[in-house]
């Protein structure tokens, strides 16, 4: 396994995995690699240290990473099974939730980073989830399993 720092066109960085170079180049050159803040595709590695274990056992950064995605796994769970997915129309039930046009529930769906922008300029409480696309799995890397596309025209989740 190798990690590399990487960076968005936006100017975020973060870290991820890969079995090899060569599967990141793969998945790169493929868009499967995605920013978590804020989704774009576009991602190139970033200057990092060298990371040079001088203990046996686990890899303590490894197992962090382990957690940290074991954890946003089950937040999307979590998210998937009591908020209603509202998928485009993300930005407007928002407001209108907001604004009192709309019934007050938990809603997940997709916003565009300028709709994002907007909502928070006009104190509309959003948050990011993280990301949870498809990805084509290699031989010898495993991968979670990803939540289903939500049916379009679909309201709520069971």
């Amino acid at each position: 396994m190798i990690r590399y720092a990487l960076k968005c066109p936006h100017a975020h960085e973060f870290e991820a995995w890969f079995s090899s170079s060569s599967g990141f180049e793969d998945q790169q050159t493929r868009g499967l690699i995605e920013c978590p803040m804020c989704g774009a595709t576009e991602v190139e590695k970033a200057i990092m240290a060298p990371s040079v274990r001088t203990t046996k056992g686990k890899d303590p950064v490894a197992e962090t990473h382990r957690v940290m995605a074991e954890a946003a796994y089950q937040m999307r769970q979590h998210v998937e099974k009591n908020f209603d997915y509202v998928g485009e129309g993300f930005a407007k039930e928002a407001r209108d939730i907001h604004e009192g046009y709309s019934k007050d529930r938990p809603i997940y769906g997709e916003a565009t980073p300028q709709d994002v922008k907007s909502l928070i300029e006009d104190g509309v409480p959003v948050a990011p989830l993280p990301v949870m696309k498809p990805v084509v799995p290699q031989a010898d890397v495993p991968v979670m399993p990803s939540p289903s596309p939500k049916p379009a025209g679909s309201s709520k989740l069971n």
